[in-house]
Order: C-alpha cells, then sequence, then structure tokens
C-alpha cells in the first residue's frame, strides 16, 4: 500500500544546550529521568523517563550561541511531554519554580478552553518545553 505508515514513533530528540551538566541536572532531578549514556569527548548526556529518550549536547561556545526564536527561526518550537494527570502537572510545576535557570512561560492552564492543562517553560539549556496532561 502506497500510503502505509513506514516510521514507528520518535526514537530519540537530540536538543542542543548552553550547559549539559546544568541540563542533566534538570532532567534527572527535576523531571526524573535517569541518565543512559553518555559521550563525555563531545560532550553529551543521553536521559530517559523509560519511553522517550533525549540526548543532552553541549554547545561548543555558550557565550556566542544563538537562542532560539520560535517566531523567527526553523526548528523545534517545544518539546512536549506528557504527565500522569493533573495531579502531576501541578507537583511538577512546583518544581519547575524551585528549579535553578527555569524560567516559567505560564503556570499550568486549561488547553483550547478544554480539559486537558499544560505548562510552559525553558529548561536551564535554553530549549522551551511543554508538560501536558490529557483530560
Amino acid at each position: 500500500m502506497e500510503n502505509e505508515v513506514k516510521t514507528s514513533g520518535v526514537h530519540h530528540v537530540g536538543l542542543t544546550v548552553l550547559d549539559v551538566e546544568k541540563s542533566r541536572h534538570f532532567f534527572t532531578e527535576v523531571l526524573g529521568y535517569k541518565v543512559v549514556a553518555e559521550k563525555p569527548d563531545y560532550p553529551a548526556v543521553f536521559v530517559s523517563d523509560g519511553t522517550t529518550m533525549i540526548t543532552l549536547w553541549q554547545v561548543e561556545n555558550p557565550a556566542s550561541a544563538v537562542r532560539f526564536d520560535r517566531k523567527n527561526n526553523i526548528g523545534l518550537h517545544h518539546l512536549a511531554i506528557g504527565v500522569a494527570n493533573e495531579q502531576e502537572l501541578t507537583r511538577l510545576y512546583e518544581k519547575l519554580k524551585a528549579a535553578d535557570d527555569v524560567e516559567i512561560e505560564f503556570a499550568p492552564e486549561a488547553v483550547g478552553g478544554g480539559e486537558s492543562k499544560h505548562v510552559m517553560f525553558t529548561e536551564p539549556g535554553g530549549n522551551r518545553m511543554e508538560l501536558f496532561a490529557a483530560a
């Protein structure tokens, strides 16, 4: 069949970050991911929540790195990660507020007038992210 799906989901997402150690700490300590591999000479750290793997790649020169502008650059607008429910979203939001170098765009709110909720933020490495709790 010509229109048959040929892929099987996202294997991993690679994010370039300003400081790989700060991003590692954020993903492991705030979100609870586990480090599954490292490549110190790149440097890169591979983290996973058991379903999704995220590769954190250290930018070569943080001082001259250009931050992504979602309105003017082509690229990853944001990375949305699902959470179990609204209570978990609220719990993680409290951790985001207490975390170093996390910029919160908005607190948990309804998505499009529905019952699902989400929060948008920028993780310490400079990537825009969303936590999403489906209704």
